[in-house]
């Protein structure tokens, strides 16, 4: 909130919450296609903006979550209206978080030799702002301001 008690504008941000093919610290891969039928079902609406899988006070929404070529692309906006999502926003800016992270429940899987799982259908429940995510190169970006209509 601003000084004259106006809630600020939330920081918009995006970036790749899971990436297909890739190994996580657990050993698991998720492949293309395992976020379908779960986001079909739950809906974009119903996957919660959590900071450290905190579910206690949500810091913000996502308005879009889509599977691409890549992994699973997330946007969304950092909203201002409590104090964990300015703080949130806040290390965002300064850059002392930048990952992000899957909350799920595994609705089908195969064991990888080696270890850890193939993920081939997944029920996503929230995605993360986290310091340390369980897979590396899951980061996220301040996205860039929306263009204005003249």
């Amino acid at each position: 909130m601003t000084e004259t008690g106006v809630v600020a504008e939330p920081l918009r941000i995006e970036g790749y919450a899971s990436l297909f093919g890739l190994a996580d610290l657990n050993k698991d891969i998720v492949r293309r296609g395992a976020f379908a039928r779960g986001l079909q079902r739950r809906g974009i609406k119903g996957v919660r903006m959590l900071f450290q899988h905190d579910a206690g006070e949500p810091v913000g929404v996502w308005d879009e979550i889509r599977e691409d070529s890549e992994g699973l692309f997330v946007s969304g906006r950092v909203l201002m209206a409590g104090p964990r999502g300015r703080a949130t926003a806040e290390l965002i800016r300064q850059g002392a978080v930048d990952g992000l992270s899957i909350g799920f429940r595994t609705e089908r899987f195969a064991p990888r030799s080696g270890g850890g799982r193939e993920l081939q259908h997944i029920d996503l429940w929230e995605v993360s702002i986290v310091t340390f995510p369980m897979l590396p190169q899951a980061r996220l970006r301040v996205a860039a301001p929306a263009a204005v209509a003249a």
